[in-house]
């Protein structure tokens, strides 16, 4: 949810040591627009030890399918190019930070 001033690759930004919360959504999903807020307070309680991508199926057809995404939300986590969980569904902030804490290395 931060601006970057350089261009990064979807590619490069999950083979980042600092994990990296990958949400696919949809426009027309509700289940979706619920998780915004949700995605929000994750970022206010993690601040830089995770990043947090949205990535929209319709827009990206090819990401989706590349992840076999095949409904909304659905919620892929990364850390140094390895997908370390997936779910779909809506999460609390609180129970994401703690499967994120649980599936990360620190460094």
């Amino acid at each position: 949810m931060t601006a970057s001033t350089k261009k990064e690759s979807f590619g490069e930004i999950i083979r980042g040591n600092t994990p990296v919360l990958v949400d696919f959504t949809a426009q027309w999903c509700g289940p979706c627009r619920m998780m915004k807020p949700i995605l929000e307070q994750l970022h206010q309680r993690m601040g830089e030890k995770l990043r947090i991508i949205k990535i929209d199926i319709d827009q990206s057809p090819a990401a989706a399918q590349a992840f076999n995404v095949q409904s909304v939300p659905t919620l892929l986590l990364f850390q140094e190019g390895k997908q370390l969980w997936r779910q779909s569904g809506v999460l609390q902030a609180g129970q994401l930070e703690k499967i994120i804490e649980q599936n990360i290395t620190n460094h």
